[in-house]
């Protein structure tokens, strides 16, 4: 498993582990499970872990002195003996940088708490740019996203359209004008901090799922300058083994033709349902006798080619849920009730139908909260 770009390890490693090994084990152990659960006592972290109350005093002090760790003072519990000091994550002390890529018209940059929490945003608009010029746009945002911090940075997480490799390369991203650009050295060579780079549909299920209350087994798509998705099976994201699982947006959709793609097919999802797309198609019936009831067929429809696109993954795999997110003009009631009908048409019908259609918990945040999760987990080793 990646946990940090050129830094890896993984669970197949036959080797003995070596103390130190062990060490780095327990002190992520003691983060995650003070970021889970929430401020305790050394000796309720002791039970909670299963590790000695000793070794724990060790690993707190340790964790406090890198700044990873606080003490909160004395517990409110009553109890025999001693007053219990709660410690916690450093939810508040430690501060990261995401970047949000996947809007039509505007790149995000946002500083954010532990607890996915935005406490500073800068948007820099964009209308065609691609390629190189782009990707010095994303620079530059991201330099003043990191004059926002208000506190130490533990590093920068990306959330990107296209297909992006463990090390933070993205392999191709046609709507972007990329293509094996190097985006997470190029931000850690411009600043000096550790970076992220993930697909957007990736990080948004990471956000989703640690702070939206998004379950085991799902798929969440991502409705922007293209569309992307991601699944989570049985709690862990699927990737694939060419870091592709999940684009669907260049999938062909209905044997009708349709309209000319930016990879130069036609009829793919992403002519149906990028954002793009739906504002052209809502341009063209705004002067219809009936425009409400044109923008209605034209949302029905887009929800419809969603579900054809969807429902072979969820009859496959037998998801929970699909979550949605995207801009809330476009991803709205008549869109989402349009999926689920066309769902129900095309799988196996049961009461009350196996797999629930929702929105995200905060649809325009869900990439940046995930780009949080994505720096946890590489720097702290919190999942």
């Amino acid at each position: 498993m990646t946990i940090a770009r050129g830094r890896t390890r993984t669970d197949t490693d036959t080797s003995a582990s070596l103390p130190s090994d062990v060490r780095a084990h327990n002190l992520a152990f003691a983060l995650r499970t003070l970021h889970a659960a929430g401020p305790m006592s050394r000796a309720d972290l002791s039970r909670a872990i299963g590790l000695t109350r000793v070794t724990i005093s060790d690993l707190v002090t340790e964790l406090i002195a890198r700044g990873h760790a606080v003490e909160l003072g004395i517990s409110s519990a009553v109890r025999p003996g001693k007053p219990a000091i709660l410690v916690d994550i450093n939810r508040h002390g430690l501060q990261i940088v995401g970047l949000d890529l996947t809007e039509n018209d505007v790149l995000r940059a946002a500083v954010m708490d532990l607890d996915g929490r935005i406490l500073a945003q800068a948007d820099r608009a964009i209308a065609d740019e691609k390629g190189a010029e782009l990707a010095q746009i994303v620079i530059e945002l991201t330099h003043h996203g990191v004059t926002l911090a208000t506190a130490p940075l533990l590093g920068i997480g990306v959330g990107t359209p296209g297909i992006v490799n463990a090390e933070g390369t993205v392999l191709t991203a046609p709507n972007l004008g990329w293509e094996n650009l190097p985006l997470g050295d190029m931000i850690e060579d411009a600043t000096g901090l550790p970076t992220q780079v993930h697909n957007d549909a990736d990080a948004a299920v990471h956000g989703e799922y640690t702070f939206g209350g998004g379950t085991d087994d799902m798929i969440l798509v991502r409705v922007g300058r293209g569309v992307g998705s991601s699944l989570m099976v049985g709690g862990v994201r699927a990737r694939g083994v060419h870091s592709a699982a999940g684009e669907i947006g260049h999938l062909t959709v209905g044997t009708d033709g349709g309209l000319l793609c930016s990879c130069g097919r036609y009829g793919c999802l992403e002519t149906w349902l990028a954002v793009p797309a739906l504002e052209r198609a809502l341009a063209k019936v705004a002067s219809a006798p009936d425009p409400s009831a044109a923008a209605e067929a034209v949302f029905h429809k887009a929800g419809e080619r969603l579900a054809v696109a969807l429902a072979p993954i969820v009859a496959a795999i037998d998801l929970a849920e699909i979550v949605l997110c995207g801009p809330p003009h476009l991803i709205n009631e008549t869109f989402l009730e349009s999926v689920r009908e066309t769902l129900a048409q095309r799988v196996l019908p049961l009461l009350p139908p196996p797999t629930a259609v929702r929105l995200a918990d905060e649809p325009q945040n869900t990439v940046l909260r995930g780009t949080v999760v994505m720096v946890l987990s590489s720097q702290l080793g919190v999942d």
